[in-house]
Formats: C-alpha cells, sequence, structure tokens
C-alpha cells in the first residue's frame, strides 16, 4: 500500500492535522456517502472573516484522511474568500500526489471546505449559492473504490 502513495500522503495518513470536533465551531459542513465509505465533516472557527482554527472527522480511507489533513493545513489562517479558491487539484498538489482511482477524496475534501462555507454565509442570512456554488450531493462516481 505504502509504495502507492507518496511520503506525504502517509505522514498524513499516519499524523493527521487537525483531527478532531469543535464544539464553538462558528460553521460546520459534512459531505460523502456512506455507500463509497467516506465522510467527511469540516468544523471551521472564523474570527473577523478569517480561519482562525479546523477541525475535521473522516470516515473513511487513508487517501480520504491524509486529504482531509491536507485541506485543513491550507485554509488555516487563511481568509473565507481565500479558503473559497482551495480546490481538489492544490490538495493533490500539496499531497505530492495521488492514485488516480482516489483523487475523488481530494473532491470531497475540497466539498467540505465550500459545506462548511456554505453554513458560515446561511448563519449569516446570505444566500451561500452564488458565492460558493452549488453543493454535489454525491461523492463523485467512487463506486466504493474508497474502501474503510
Amino acid at each position: 500500500m505504502a509504495g502507492m502513495y507518496s511520503a506525504k500522503v502517509m505522514d498524513h495518513f499516519a499524523n493527521p492535522r487537525n483531527v478532531g470536533e469543535m464544539p464553538d465551531a462558528t460553521c460546520v459542513g459534512e459531505v460523502g456517502k456512506t455507500k463509497c465509505g467516506d465522510i467527511l465533516r469540516m468544523y471551521l472557527k472564523i474570527d473577523n472573516d478569517v480561519i482562525v482554527d479546523v477541525k475535521f472527522l473522516t470516515f473513511g480511507c487513508g487517501a480520504a484522511i491524509a486529504t482531509s489533513s491536507m485541506a485543513t493545513e491550507l485554509i488555516k489562517g487563511k481568509t473565507v474568500a481565500e479558503a473559497l479558491t482551495v480546490t481538489n487539484k492544490a490538495v493533490v498538489e500539496a499531497l505530492d500526489g495521488l492514485p488516480p482511482v482516489k483523487v475523488h477524496c481530494s473532491v470531497l475534501a475540497e466539498q467540505a471546505v465550500k459545506a462548511a462555507l456554505s453554513d458560515y454565509y446561511t448563519r449569516l442570512g446570505i444566500d451561500p449559492e452564488p458565492i460558493v456554488g452549488k453543493l454535489e450531493g454525491d461523492c463523485h462516481d467512487c463506486h466504493g473504490s474508497c474502501g474503510v
């Protein structure tokens, strides 16, 4: 297994950053489906339009854990607008790549950021869709390839 993943993926899987719940979160986003095997919940603490803290819980494969961890690292300390520009491609690149069959895990991480920010705008009484975009309803056709 380790041979198909970069050292960064293995590090974020074995030592994930920002894991846990956040009872005082400003907003929360949850994405994924049990049929896929990956579910990701992301908590954001936002102060003055800056993500000052972020936590996540992931139920899924090693790649799902690693991409969740990396996504939190990419958005922590960023403004909300900057966090909205983080893409699954950026997550994959920051991890030095993923096997093609696991790229959907990075999409899940991107969607979790957007889902949390959608919740943020909703809590502010602002329609999130023009800002965040339409949230996807599925985990991008992984066909159960994630495993658990």
